[in-house]
C-alpha cells in the first residue's frame, strides 16, 4: 500500500512538472488579445499591428490589438488587469510606465515589479529635434541662447506629462540652464501640426509622429538625440554637433508583457515567438519605416535593461524637479 502512495505521489510530482511544458506546447489555444495604451495610428501601435500579424499566422489565432489610449495608460493596465492571467491576455508598455512613472507618482494603480512579466523588447527609437519648416532656429544652438535671451518664453511640446518627449525637452532645459514652457496635445498629428505652423516653436519627435510632416516639407530635422547621426537622415547632426550640450541622448522603447506568475514555460514560448517573429527578413525594413530599430536581448539582459532605465529616469526626473503628484 506504501509502495503504491509513494508511486502515486511520484506520478502526481511528475505530471504537475509537465503540466506547464504541455500548457506552453499548446498555447495558445484561443485568441490572443494584445491591449496597448496607445491610440489607433499611433506608431507604437502601428507597429504592434504588424507584430500582431506575424503571431497570428504562426499561432493560428486570432491575435487582436486593443486601443486603449489615456489617463497615461492606466486606463490600459486598469482594463488588462482585470483579464485573465494565462497569457492570452497581453499588455504593450512603453517605457515610462515600467522605469519613469515609479519616480514621477507617489502612488501607481499598479505594481511595476508584482504586476508585469517583461516578455521582450519590440524596439526602440531615438527622436528628432522639430522645427517648423520656416523657423528662425536652424540649430540647437539657436534655441538654446534664444531661451537664454528669454527666459519662460519659449514653448515645446509633448503628449503628456513624464513621456520622453517631454522629459527628454526638460532634460535639455535643465542641462543648459534654461526655462522654457511645456504644453501639452491631446494628439501627436496635433503637436506637430503646432511644429510645423510655429505656433509651437520646436518639439522632439520620432519618424513614426513627427516623419509625415517632415516628409511633407512643413517641418524640418535639425537635429537627433542620439549617440551619433541617424542612418536615414546623415545631413542631421547629434544635438552636441548642433550646438546642444554633450551627452544629451533620448530614447523610447516599448515591449510586450504578460502577468507575473505566468508559467516559466509558456511565458518562454511567448517570448521565443515574438523574437521569431521580429526575426523575420520583412520585419527589420518595415519597423524602420517608422524609424524604429529592433534590439533583440535575452529576458536577463532585457531585465537589467529595465532596471538601468529605471536608475536614469530617476535621475532624470530629480534633475528636472518633475512631478505628477
Amino acid at each position: 500500500m506504501t509502495f503504491v502512495l509513494k508511486a502515486l505521489a511520484v506520478a502526481a510530482t511528475s505530471l504537475a512538472l509537465l503540466a506547464p511544458s504541455v500548457q506552453a506546447q499548446d498555447f495558445p489555444t484561443k485568441p490572443v488579445r494584445i491591449i496597448t495604451p496607445f491610440p489607433a495610428g499611433a506608431g507604437p501601435e502601428a507597429a504592434l499591428r504588424v507584430l500582431a500579424e506575424k503571431l497570428q499566422k504562426k499561432w493560428g489565432q486570432t491575435v487582436v490589438v486593443e486601443n486603449k489610449p489615456g489617463g497615461n495608460g492606466f486606463i490600459a493596465i486598469d482594463t488588462w488587469k482585470r483579464a485573465n492571467p494565462d497569457g492570452h491576455e497581453l499588455i504593450q508598455l512603453d517605457n515610462v510606465h515600467l522605469t519613469t512613472y515609479p519616480s514621477l507618482f507617489k502612488k501607481l494603480p499598479y505594481d511595476p515589479a508584482k504586476d508585469f512579466e517583461p516578455i521582450a523588447p519590440l524596439f526602440r527609437t531615438y527622436f528628432f529635434v522639430g522645427v517648423g519648416a520656416g523657423s528662425k532656429y536652424k540649430t540647437v544652438g539657436d534655441i538654446v541662447a534664444d531661451a537664454k535671451a528669454h527666459p519662460g518664453k519659449l514653448n515645446y511640446g509633448s503628449w503628456s506629462v513624464g513621456n520622453p518627449v517631454h522629459l527628454g525637452s526638460a532634460l535639455l532645459e535643465a542641462m543648459t540652464g534654461t526655462q522654457m514652457q511645456h504644453v501639452i496635445y491631446k494628439e501627436t498629428a496635433m503637436l506637430y501640426t503646432a511644429v510645423a505652423t510655429n505656433e509651437m516653436d520646436w518639439a522632439l519627435g520620432s519618424l513614426a509622429t513627427a516623419g509625415p510632416m517632415q516628409r511633407a516639407g512643413k517641418l524640418k530635422f535639425i537635429a537627433v538625440t542620439g549617440p551619433k547621426r541617424h542612418p536615414a537622415f546623415p545631413d542631421v547632426p547629434t544635438v552636441a554637433e548642433s550646438g546642444g550640450p554633450a551627452g544629451y541622448e533620448v530614447t523610447g522603447w516599448t515591449m510586450v508583457a504578460a502577468p507575473k506568475g505566468l508559467p516559466k514555460a509558456v511565458a518562454d514560448k511567448i517570448q521565443r515567438d515574438i523574437e521569431a517573429a521580429l526575426a523575420e527578413p520583412d520585419m527589420k525594413d518595415r519597423y524602420a519605416t517608422f524609424g524604429y530599430e529592433q534590439f533583440p536581448v535575452t529576458r536577463d539582459q532585457f531585465m537589467a535593461f529595465i532596471k538601468s532605465e529605471t536608475t536614469k529616469a530617476a535621475d532624470i526626473v530629480a534633475r528636472t524637479k518633475a512631478s505628477l503628484d
